[in-house]
């Protein structure tokens, strides 16, 4: 069976994710911190007939993240979807761009941009020899619009965005797909009084179609 690795797995647009894809016959390899929650959303999938399992990782701990999608690989035979949504900014302090020091992007560029990087290369090797895949990495739609009020996680966002389109004309023929989702709704919840708010299910339908019916598409923002 073809086997999607969530990496950043949670219990709302991961687990959608999960569905959406192990729904269509894919089996699921969730990727995060902590085991014991993932564990719980791999028990949630296979109540529902979804073959998931659990690989720990921090996701700034690049050797941990690597060997985590190498035990993926070995356990279900192969990756043939990446999907790359960890959320960091949880760890991180909002800042303007003009009270933006170095070290306040720092964090967000490990997080989104170093550790996309370090999940395409474990993964992206074995796709290119086969001749066929898909890597999906979700941001905010501040990677394309940019809010001051989080302009440091904006930065790196932006910056995991070029390098996705940028390996998505790399890969131009290959037969392996890379594209951009950006996000912009809050998910689940309103994050901001007013802000649009769409739930994870209404979301997940996008990782689908980039990886069947929109191959050749390097981006797609997702609005309501």
């Amino acid at each position: 069976m073809p086997t999607i690795a969530i990496v950043g797995a949670g219990p709302q647009l991961g687990l959608a994710i999960a569905r959406t894809y192990g729904t269509h016959g894919y089996d699921v390899a969730l990727i995060a911190r902590n085991q014991a929650k993932l564990e719980s959303l791999a028990g949630e999938l296979a109540a529902e007939g979804i073959s998931a399992a659990a690989f720990p990782a921090d996701i700034l701990d690049r050797t941990a993240l690597t060997q985590a999608l190498k035990d993926a690989t070995a356990h279900f035979g192969g990756i043939d979807v990446l999907e790359y949504s960890p959320v960091g900014g949880l760890q991180t302090v909002m800042t303007t761009p003009a009270a933006t020091e170095p070290a306040d992007v720092q964090h967000e560029m490990d997080f989104q941009l170093y550790g996309a990087i370090a999940a395409t290369r474990a993964v992206l090797p074995a796709m290119r020899e086969a001749g066929a895949g898909t890597l999906l990495f979700t941001t905010g739609a501040g990677s394309v619009d940019p809010v001051p009020q989080i302009a440091n996680v904006n930065a790196a966002a932006a910056a995991l965005r070029n390098w996705v389109i940028n390996l998505h004309k790399e890969l131009d023929g290959t037969g392996v797909q890379a594209a951009h989702v950006a996000i912009n709704v809050s998910i689940g919840m309103p994050a901001v009084p007013g802000f649009p708010t769409a739930q994870p299910e209404e979301i997940s339908p996008v990782y689908w179609d980039l990886h069947t019916t929109k191959r050749d598409q390097a981006e797609l923002v997702f609005s309501l």
